[in-house]
């Protein structure tokens, strides 16, 4: 019995293992086929040309002629070496005066009327003798400055028609967009002349809004973007899908000089109205009252006995101000201006530079834990440089 079930076993065992070498090598003679494994087929190759989801060209097209390049000189002296002062070197060597030379810059520019007017940086511009335009099909202008505005870093230039041109100038302007759409993920498009390699634009999207606190300029309302803006693409535009204007490129936050993904544009509401105030007046007009205002910390809410840190200190009050002739002191914490709630220093600027000079606004303001009322007379803010208080 027990040799039968050895024989059966090994009959067993050797034909399992016919059937497992002959499924492998030729499934087809027992019935099987062999298995095939499917994967996706790749898209048949299309003749239609890509769609403008997937391309910015139209907006290249429409905006690159706009941007123009802004090259700048002015005279610099060079100081006289001081071996000249030495008697005995000057009788070898004769008497030398002191040189000059000529330091160049460059930047961009963006077209915001066809008869000649150009929106750029201030600092592009701000020490400049001599100021000429290149536009994007190679032709170039002079151009002088029309006026400034260094407190939001914006100044508008105006082009002259070549001499010896009798017809009038029709440049390409831009399309202003809409800022106050502009959201944040939005994708936009950079475009200028960066380290002066030529016309460029670069894409990214739209990183944050409302950027303020930098000591860039006096008023901040930056767009954030991670598009590559570099040296050059200053007063340069930033664009919208579309091509429309919603920024002009001012600055970088960078270590290095280079781009890190951190640019900062001027948008382009503020822009327009700078622009239009300084074609129209020759400059820009702010209200003005004269405090020196600091930010309400956490520690200085909790020793001042406030309910929040809410609204802005008053650190100072210029002497013979609109501010001192209403009687607001030093330690007056400023909570509304014509009825909107102050935040921040910040805030306060803003809204005093929104009033018209000569109107009365009403502030409200935290004097020794009591709300006080005060009417104030705006004055005109005087003209700064880069930065002031107000």
């Amino acid at each position: 019995m027990r040799s039968l079930w050895l024989i059966f076993a090994q009959t067993t065992t050797v034909g399992l293992a016919l059937y497992f070498l002959v499924s492998v090598v030729q499934p087809e003679w027992i019935g099987q086929r062999r298995q095939i494994v499917e994967v996706p087929a790749s898209a048949p190759a299309s003749s239609e040309p890509v769609s403008a989801a997937a391309s910015y060209r139209e907006a290249a097209r429409t905006a690159l002629p706009s941007v123009v390049h802004v090259f700048t000189s002015q005279k610099v002296k060079l100081p006289k070496n001081p071996l000249f002062d030495d008697p005995i070197f000057r009788h070898f060597f004769g008497e030398r005066q002191e040189g000059e030379t000529r330091s160049a810059g460059l930047g961009s520019g963006v077209i915001v009327s066809s008869d000649g007017y150009i929106l750029t940086n201030y600092h592009v511009v701000e020490a400049a003798d001599q100021i000429e335009v290149a536009l994007n099909d190679g032709s170039t202008f002079r151009a002088r400055v029309v006026g400034s505005d260094p407190e939001t870093d914006l100044a508008v230039l105006r082009v002259s028609p070549v001499k010896g041109q009798t017809t009038e100038l029709r440049l390409p302007a831009i399309t202003f967009g809409r800022a106050e759409d502009v959201r944040v993920g939005d994708v936009v498009l950079a475009i200028g002349n960066p380290f002066g390699v030529g016309q460029t634009m670069t894409m990214g999207i739209v990183s944050a809004l409302g950027r303020s606190h930098l000591g860039i300029n006096t008023f901040e309302n930056f767009i954030q973007t991670d598009a590559a803006i570099n040296p050059g693409n200053s007063g340069g535009a930033l664009v919208d899908t579309q091509g429309a204007l919603i920024g002009i490129n001012t600055a970088i936050y960078s270590r290095s000089g280079g781009s890190l993904g951190i640019g900062f544009a001027i948008p382009a509401s503020t822009a327009k109205n700078v622009m239009e105030q300084i074609i129209q007046n020759g400059a820009v007009t702010r209200g003005w009252v004269g405090v020196e205002a600091q930010e309400i910390t956490a520690e200085l809410a909790e020793s001042f006995g406030l309910p929040d840190a809410d609204g802005a200190l008053i650190a100072g009050v210029q002497r013979g101000s609109p501010a001192d002739a209403a009687g607001i002191r030093p330690g007056d914490i400023l909570l509304a201006i014509a009825g909107q709630a102050v935040k921040d220093p910040q805030a306060m600027l803003d809204l005093i530079a929104g009033q018209q000079p000569g109107s009365s606004i009403a502030f409200k303001l935290r004097r020794d834990k009591n709300l006080v009322d005060v009417k104030i007379k705006v004055g005109k803010r005087p003209v700064a440089s880069r930065r002031g208080g107000d």
